[in-house]
């Protein structure tokens, strides 16, 4: 028998609405005993059935929805996900040219806590709730009737999966391991992705999007692209004819995968068009500001600084620092590219963080384009956490 949970009164609005997580607070009473990732029955306090859940003891968001109805979650139920996400990429994967995108984007696609990254023929699953974990094998199985002659390879080697109980893990699901590189192309670029060593699960695929809109600003310019990793806007700065494109980063690896990418895409990097430099951001910002050195373009697409609420104090101050020092070493008519990946970070509050970066760098600013994730990271109108990247082009005066 079917375990299940009742909620509290009036804690069944959300899920009316179809957001698909239920708090432990909004708990009323559980029935039977259920198991970390097992599908229960979420009934209202009325004893009206509402959906089907995974259950998660250890987390704060006690259930994720696995669906409204009432169907089985089964094989059956994977697959018609996975189908109507691909279907739903078809005309981006068109579009873009893309051998590397978004599969899955958890909640947005209607499998919560499951992402899942396409790289060629590796699929590659990021697992991050008890209910993916439970559901594991059965998702591997899903897959492979989607797309037979694929590799699956899981990076769930994040630490956020310690609020669901888990460990963290990594390996094959299925098939052969990834090599070093794969090579996968978007809107006529080439880059390398190295899926079990790369960040998230090898590559940032989000940014797809804004590294297209990044080439008008950049024709015939000086150009510094911070926290570069693997240097996917220092190419689409090359593609789109920049005098000069500086790439800097802390990570040597990442750097060494970006002059890769450039050699690949046959951008002559012998004459300094391309440079590689291995240097903490914040440190190499101020070192500019000193010398009196000035770009045309700077791009700032920093790592998440905010995990938490409890950090998001802290990562407004990151943000307002790093933007205040690109706006001070951007020439007259300059561009700031700049960018936000956390979350918690509103987009109204990180415009506020650069206007008040304004104020301090002593310089006009006008916020002349907005960015956000690549197409193929959709937000479903009843999980608005799903949006997470923002951006602005900013005109530095």
């Amino acid at each position: 028998m079917t375990a299940s949970i009742y909620l509290a009164k009036g804690r069944d609005k959300s899920l009316r609405r179809k957001h698909p997580w239920i708090f432990s607070r909004g708990v009323e009473r559980i029935e039977g005993s259920p198991q970390s990732g097992e599908t229960v029955d979420v009934f209202a306090q009325n004893g009206q059935w509402l959906a089907k859940a995974a259950y998660s003891p250890s987390s704060q968001i006690r259930a994720r929805v696995w669906s409204f109805e009432k169907e089985e979650i089964n094989k059956d139920f994977f697959v018609k996900r996975i189908q109507q996400a691909q279907l739903l990429r078809e005309e981006i994967i068109e579009r873009d040219g893309v051998t590397g995108y978004r599969l899955i984007a958890a909640e947005s696609d209607g499998l919560p806590g499951i992402t899942i990254d396409r790289y060629q023929n590796f699929l590659v699953c990021q697992l991050l709730s008890a209910g993916a974990e439970c559901q594991k094998q059965v998702l591997v199985e899903a897959l492979l009737e989607c797309f037979p002659n694929s590799n699956i390879y899981e990076r769930s080697d994040v630490s956020v999966r310690k609020k669901e109980g888990l460990k963290e893990t990594m390996g094959v699901l299925h098939g052969e391991e990834p090599p070093e590189s794969v090579i996968i192309e978007e809107n006529g670029v080439k880059i390398s992705v190295d899926i079990k060593g790369g960040h998230k699960t090898g590559f940032y695929l989000d940014q797809r999007d804004s590294r297209q809109q990044s080439v008008k600003y950049v024709k015939d310019k000086e150009v510094l692209n911070c926290f570069s990793y693997t240097g996917g806007f220092g190419l689409y700065a090359l593609k789109g004819g920049a005098k000069r494109v500086i790439n800097a980063d802390v990570s040597q690896p990442a750097l060494d995968t970006a002059k890769h990418n450039a050699e690949i895409n046959g951008f002559d990097i012998s004459k300094k068009r391309a440079v590689f430099l291995n240097a903490d951001v914040f440190k190499l910002l101020r070192e500019y500001r000193d010398q009196g050195t000035k770009f045309d373009v700077v791009i700032m697409d920093p790592p998440k600084f905010a995990e938490s609420k409890a950090q998001l104090n802290g990562a407004c101050r990151g943000y307002k620092d790093i933007n205040m020092l690109a706006m001070q070493i951007l020439k007259p008519g300059g561009t700031l590219l700049t960018y936000s990946c956390s979350g918690l970070m509103e987009q109204s509050l990180f415009q506020k963080i650069l206007s008040d970066a304004a104020l301090d760098a002593n310089r006009s600013v006008k916020f002349i384009e907005r960015f956000e994730q690549a197409a193929d990271h959709p937000v479903d109108t009843a999980y608005p956490e799903g949006f997470y990247l923002k951006g602005f082009a900013c005109k530095v005066l």
